[in-house]
């Protein structure tokens, strides 16, 4: 009933290969990734002689983890702790006179508020009071101004009604077609609007309002106006259709006169505005219909209204982040390409694209000054992120926050491969190869499955990956269809048809690895996290070659998802309503073919997921306990779709490597 497709054509590339430099290292544990430093954030300062960036830390003993502020030199000379122990921040930016560093901190337990340190040294001094916490901000470029992002106060936590009735639970009251939200809840109708700060006064002013939500502030060079991103049209939760808009610093009416810049019915989003103040160029999506298949392109508009220009229209790749270059003659951005993410460059007539940073790696961000000095966040298969510096031409890493766990653990080789699936078409994937690797020998091995769907696997540092081959797996990754990173038509090879194309492509690499010898085909589990859950899902109930699964965060029976998930809108542009179409919704719907399940299935989630509802693993832990199966749910309290706390994540790998352990490798007892 099951058979094993054999790739007709294989190519490989090794990313590195371990040797004698792992001589006298341990192997990596399920512990270290709370000795990881995860680092972000990079910006470079406006004369070019400091780079802050974000530094996040766990206390696995605490069960906790912060994010502190560091500085390093760009001559890679000094690096400084700005932020103290205990006092977490997020989000710097420098004010452009240089004088100050500033950052988003929730400190003494109260609300979260911009905090400003000195250059010049000294304590960190408070420079907003909003009541009810602002969510970001941005400096004006003459430095004498700041834009909040606020939040309109909820009545129901006024003083009055505390006086009121404090202690009476109060109703959940919804009248939003959009009504809730992971890691949010229940949305309610409070909207978050611009205003304005005066740095001498202290005075705030309110720029924007409306029953609509303002975001992504950027200011002219002037600091005269403001582009922001919002979904002005009759009912925004019934449509993706943001737009830029720009408003005066100074508006009287409370941004009742805009002007707006886009009228794409897609989405339109992270302005920025060129040098001279005449242009904005901003991230466009053309075909909203696509939803989240759709190519994210380039555009560039006149920052006084009028047509629009999509500069990428042929490069069908996804972009991100644009920023106009110093002489306002070109523009840098992000750039996702067949499992790499690159810095590139682009003329503003949409000719001569370059890549300033290209190669295997994964450009993970990066600010640019006045200057045009940058700095990004890149990472590696071996390697996490650490902040680089790019000057003319030349790429230099600064922080090496990771180094002395890297120089401790033996890593697993990384080999980035390609082969064909069923139908033809290549396929791109990453084999992780377990320390001291035998190619006669023949490993247990793990077919892992990334989330989205429409993301990538990508030359970063996996740890999961690392993790499993450091126990003796061989891990095979895959970009399927349905993948970011392969132009449009390949995104859209799963569209209404989840569980089709993706199945086979991540079954055509399972079947490269056990044509190269080293993957043993009676040794074989799968497992993967949210999409990578739900394509779990459709694997084990199309085939029986896997000794074990790992379900997490994943969907199964799809109609009863509607109104439980927050993806609504989404769904309805891909399958159409469920009591009008009720047969696509079913058609995908691996909970059908649940009797097909014979691999022992341990499902995983967290218990206030809205992203992906807990309810899909019941489900599917129900039936197949039903069926007699071997079956284990495990429900994480009060984790939303992705686990946070330490305890938590360290507990899913520990039943990751005893699952797998009992049921692919077989040498290992369930753990309790």
């Amino acid at each position: 009933m099951f058979s094993a497709f054999i790739p007709l054509i294989c190519v490989s590339i090794s990313v590195s290969v371990v040797g004698a430099e792992n001589d006298n290292k341990r192997l990596l544990t399920a512990e270290d990734f709370f000795a990881l430093k995860q680092v972000g954030s990079p910006r470079i300062s406006p004369e070019g002689d400091w780079i802050a960036y974000t530094v996040r830390e766990t206390d696995l003993e605490e069960d906790s983890s912060e994010t502190r502020l560091w500085m390093v030199s760009t001559d890679g000379e000094k690096l400084l702790a700005m932020t103290a122990v205990g006092t977490s921040a997020s989000a710097p930016q420098w004010s452009p006179d240089g004088q100050s560093l500033s950052f988003l901190s929730s400190r003494n337990d109260g609300e979260t508020q911009v905090w400003a340190l000195n250059r010049e040294g000294g304590e960190a001094v408070q420079i907003t009071d909003v009541e009810q916490g602002v969510d970001g901000f941005q400096w004006s470029p003459d430095s004498k101004r700041l834009v909040l992002l606020i939040t309109d106060p909820d009545p129901a936590e006024s003083d009055e009604a505390d006086e009121a009735d404090d202690d009476k639970p109060k109703p959940w009251v919804i009248d939003r077609l959009q009504f809730k939200r992971d890691n949010v809840g229940y949305l309610n109708s409070l909207r978050t609007h611009l205003y304005v700060q005066d740095m001498a006064s202290g005075a705030v002013t309110q720029i924007t309002s409306g029953d609509f939500d303002d975001a992504q502030p950027a200011w002219s060079p002037d600091s005269k106006l403001i582009a922001f991103v919002s979904n002005r049209t009759e009912n925004p939760d019934a449509n993706s259709n943001s737009d830029i808009w720009v408003v005066s610093a100074d508006s009287p009416d409370q941004g009742q006169t805009l002007l707006q810049i886009t009228t794409n019915p897609g989405a339109d989003s992270a302005p920025a505005w060129s040098p001279d103040g005449q242009s904005l160029t901003y991230v466009t999506v053309t075909e909203p219909d696509l939803i989240w298949y759709a190519t994210n392109h380039l555009a560039m508009a006149p920052a006084s209204g009028g047509p629009a220009r999509v500069l990428t229209n042929g490069l069908d790749r996804n972009v991100s982040s644009p920023k106009f270059s110093a002489d306002g003659n070109s523009i840098y951005f992000g750039l996702e390409d067949s499992g790499e993410r690159h810095l590139a460059n682009i003329d503003i007539s949409g000719e001569n694209l370059t890549r300033p940073i290209a190669g295997q790696r994964s450009v993970r961000g990066f600010s640019m000054n006045a200057d045009g000095l940058i700095a990004t966040l890149i990472a590696e298969a071996h390697h996490p992120s650490e902040v680089f510096f790019l000057e003319d031409d030349v790429l230099r890493q600064l922080t090496h926050s990771n180094k002395p766990l890297l120089d401790a653990v033996q890593l697993a080789e990384v080999e980035n491969v390609q082969f064909e699936s069923q139908d033809g078409t290549e396929i791109e994937g990453f084999i992780f190869k377990p320390a001291d690797f035998n190619p006669a020998f023949k490993y247990p091995t793990l077919l892992r499955i990334h989330g989205g769907p429409v993301s990538q696997y990508d030359f970063s540092f996996n740890f999961d990956a690392q993790l499993f081959a450091a126990n003796g797996y061989v891990v095979v990754m895959v970009n399927p269809r349905g993948s970011s990173g392969y132009g449009q038509e390949f995104s859209m090879g799963i569209y209404q048809n989840w569980g089709g194309k993706d199945f086979e492509d991540v079954m055509a690499g399972v079947d490269y690895a056990i044509a190269q010898g080293y993957a043993d085909p009676e040794r074989l589990g799968v497992g993967g996290w949210s999409y990578g859950g739900i394509l779990t899902n459709y694997v084990i109930t199309k085939t029986d070659r896997f000794k074990g699964a790992v379900s997490g965060a994943s969907e199964v029976l799809y109609r009863s998802n509607y109104g439980h998930d927050h993806y609504q809108l989404q769904w309805e542009k891909e399958l159409g309503l469920p009591w009008e179409n009720a047969e696509a919704w079913e058609r995908i719907s691996p909970f059908n073919d649940v009797a097909n399940i014979t691999t022992p299935t341990l499902i995983m989630g967290g218990e206030e997921d809205w992203n992906v509802p807990i309810l899909n693993s019941e489900q599917l832990y129900q039936a197949l306990k039903r069926l007699g199966r071997t079956t284990q749910l495990v429900v994480y309290p009060g984790e939303h779709h992705g686990i946070r706390k330490p305890s938590f994540q360290l507990d899913r790998y520990q039943r990751y490597l005893h699952w797998y352990g009992e049921y692919v490798k077989l040498d290992q007892s369930s753990l309790d």
